[in-house]
């Protein structure tokens, strides 16, 4: 007897529309984000030295980690010349709250600037 073609034809019908879903591809695990590494110098040299007393008394708004972020220091040495600037005068403390140090630019030095 030859085989039933008939009956064999519904069921691969049946079978593709069944099995459609168990068919898709597995979630492939991303590896994570990964930022670049920050290459921020652990001393000063002489030309950021020069730089942390020109451009900073004129920032608006100076914390520890902007300076960090501008003149590419570490942090320890953008809280370290920031304390310089202050004991100097040339920067004003705003306020100072556990590690946050927030300073601005001194009035009294822009005014006898443009004077």
């Amino acid at each position: 007897m030859p085989p039933k073609k008939a009956a064999a034809a519904p069921s691969k019908d049946k079978a593709p529309k069944a099995k459609a879903g168990g068919k898709a591809k597995k979630k492939k695990w991303s590896k994570g984000k990964s930022r670049d590494k920050l290459n921020n110098a652990p001393l000063f040299d002489k030309a950021t030295y020069a730089k942390l007393f020109e451009e900073v008394p004129k920032y608006k708004l100076i914390t520890p980690s902007i300076v960090s972020e501008r003149l590419k220091v570490r942090g320890s040495l953008a809280r370290f010349g920031l304390k310089d600037l202050h004991e100097k005068g040339l920067i004003k403390l705003v306020d100072k709250h556990g590690s946050q140090i927030i300073y601005t630019r001194n009035s009294t030095t822009e005014a006898a600037a443009e004077e």
